[in-house]
């Protein structure tokens, strides 16, 4: 499956391809150094009551929560960081700030590497089993 992205939401080159963790991730291109900005998670932006209509019943989305009162849908998104794995040990994290998401690196990510954030409290709420496989995995989202 091909896919066209918008360039102008990465800062480090990625790419989208199947994952052993879950349908596709998004995979360094290149090396990334700890605390560098990867790209950012765009989408539509909606309410949180809408958000978590959206969710109900679903497994597969790109949901997340700004505030009490707003959410970004990346579901639809034509962003790479979109396809983000969850990972129980992961190497990038969401930075949240003035209604954007940014995406950074935890530690220097390798040429090749899967990148992960870890998605916290979802609305899975504990029913979807974690394939991170990570050491110490919690074996849930």
């Amino acid at each position: 499956m091909a896919f066209a992205f918008d360039p102008s939401t990465q800062a480090r080159a990625v790419e989208v391809r199947r994952s052993r963790i879950d349908g596709y991730g998004v995979f360094a291109a290149e090396a990334i150094p700890a605390e560098a900005l990867i790209g950012w998670l765009t989408g539509e932006a909606i309410t949180v009551a809408e958000a978590r209509r959206r969710a109900e019943g679903r497994q597969r989305l790109m949901l997340v929560e700004l505030s009490n009162s707003r959410a970004i849908d990346a579901t639809r998104s034509a962003d790479a960081m979109r396809f983000t794995n969850h990972g129980c040990q992961p190497n990038a994290r969401l930075r949240v700030e003035d209604g954007e998401i940014a995406i950074l690196a935890l530690r220097g990510i390798a040429s090749g590497e899967e990148i992960t954030v870890d998605y916290g409290s979802s609305h899975h709420e504990g029913r979807l089993a974690c394939r991170c496989g990570a050491a110490g995995c919690a074996g849930w989202l």
